[in-house]
């Protein structure tokens, strides 16, 4: 529910304005001041400002600067009995979302209210804009994926926190997608976070938020990823990879469903569903002391296991078909599979699972010059129409025969991870670091 802060002090007319207000379903703070206003902004979150204009002590254009640094996602609305076309002017220069002159009809500022508020929902809907255009069927008619899809038709309904689990390619955050989608929190945004892509020093604020001048570079409040899917869904990608003085944060935001900023002094309530994802075996990393033990247990409430392909190789003809539909779009011709080249396909392990598969299938579309691609145009490793070495690589020389080894390795690696250099270093068990020099060494694109 939208919160709205009402300044004025004029009695009558803020009674008034509060009744109304409250009437329409809102939650609504007063003040008589900009002074006593300015305090209750710094501790509170409010989608909505009402402030007269002319006020003793802090007036209403100078508690709009201050609301500007503090809280730049709040919305402003300022009344003036003494308006004119340079007033208003001057209002919405300075940030003022609306202007409005007093006397006002009362509908004609609950027509501006909800307007101001409809536009903050599709804001925050841009935020997963990106995510909403990507497919959230998971494809497939196994019994494996039939069972799964079943289980997050149940689950989307509660509130309940889902860990997802799988290996790298698997599908799980378009599996964390299906499950926002037919959800009570669908209309709400979907904002997805990498926790293993965000440095470990930025992690607070980017998931919680910061005051301003919470540290060096802090000019101004910023609202956290929580804050930002209020209303709506959490994905926390990679949980796994969460620092263990997080974790201790991040389970207090789960019992008590209550968010403090970064540098802040009051914890305010969010209401979000979350939903985690994580390639690793966190039971494992619980064991090793990596993950607090309390915190998985709080996590898993409803476990969803999403398979690996290998599992699921009857699924194979629909999501080659599906990628090729993708892939024929780009290329202006409609594509299609060889039987030699789908039978290939439908007996291949694919350790990089379906990321796998469709950057198999994205190569193949470019490279091929003819509508159906041939078994002849599908990586080596798949087909075992793999090169024999020559006599310059089939040398006895260790040195040489190790380096031409280590060459296919990163080659196979980087071909399973699609180019992805940071999976290709797991798949390799390197850092991404070393990957970089080796592919330096051996003259690999970087």
């Amino acid at each position: 529910m939208a919160r709205i802060l009402l300044v004025e002090d004029d009695e009558i007319m803020r009674i008034t304005l509060y009744d109304r207000l409250c009437g329409l379903g809102f939650t609504v703070d007063q003040e008589d001041n900009g002074k006593d206003a300015l305090h209750r902004i710094k501790d509170s979150i409010y989608h909505l400002i009402i402030s007269d204009i002319k006020m003793p002590g802090l007036d209403g254009l100078e508690l709009l600067k201050q609301t500007r640094m503090l809280s730049p996602a709040t919305d402003t609305i300022l009344m003036t009995a003494y308006g004119s076309v340079e007033d208003a002017a001057q209002c919405l220069k300075n940030g003022a979302t609306d202007y409005i002159l007093k006397p006002f009809d009362m509908d004609d500022l609950t027509i501006r209210v909800n307007r101001i508020l409809a536009n903050q929902q599709i804001r925050a809907k841009c935020l997963s804009l990106e995510e909403g255009a990507k497919p959230t069927r998971i494809i497939g008619n196994s019994k494996v994926v039939t069972e799964m899809q079943d289980l997050l038709t149940r689950i989307a309904v509660s509130d309940s926190t889902v860990l997802i689990t799988g290996e790298s390619g698997t599908g799980k955050e378009l599996t964390a997608a299906a499950i926002h989608y037919q959800s009570n929190h669908a209309k709400g945004p979907y904002i997805k976070v990498n926790c293993g892509a965000i440095p470990e020093n930025l992690i607070e604020s980017e998931l919680f938020g910061h005051e301003k001048g919470a540290f060096t570079g802090a000019t101004s409040r910023k609202a956290g990823r929580f804050e930002m899917a209020d209303e709506g869904t959490l994905l926390l990608d990679e949980i796994g990879d969460l620092p263990l003085q997080m974790q201790v944060k991040f389970l207090r935001v789960l019992q008590e469903k209550e968010v403090e900023r970064l540098g802040g002094t009051k914890a305010f309530k969010v209401n979000v569903r979350i939903i985690c994802a994580t390639a690793k075996d966190l039971l494992e990393e619980v064991k090793a002391g990596n993950f607090r033990e309390d915190l998985f247990y709080r996590l898993q409430v409803i476990p969803v296991k999403v398979p690996a392909l290998r599992e699921r190789k009857e699924d194979i003809p629909e999501l080659c078909d599906h990628f090729l539909k993708e892939f024929s779009l780009m290329r202006g011709m409609q594509l299609s599979l060889s039987a030699g080249a789908m039978n290939c396909l439908s007996n291949y392990n694919f350790p990089g699972n379906i990321r796998e598969l469709r950057n198999i299938i994205e190569r193949a579309s470019v490279l091929t010059q003819s509508p159906i691609i041939d078994i002849l145009e599908l990586p080596c490793d798949l087909t075992g129409n793999a090169p024999q070495l020559t006599d310059e690589t089939s040398s006895c020389n260790l040195a040489e025969s190790v380096a031409v080894a280590e060459k296919n390795c990163i080659l196979k690696a980087l071909s399973q991870s699609g180019g992805n250099k940071t999976e290709a270093a797991d798949l390799l068990g390197i850092s991404r670091k070393n990957l970089w020099e080796k592919m330096k060494l051996h003259q690999l694109k970087l």
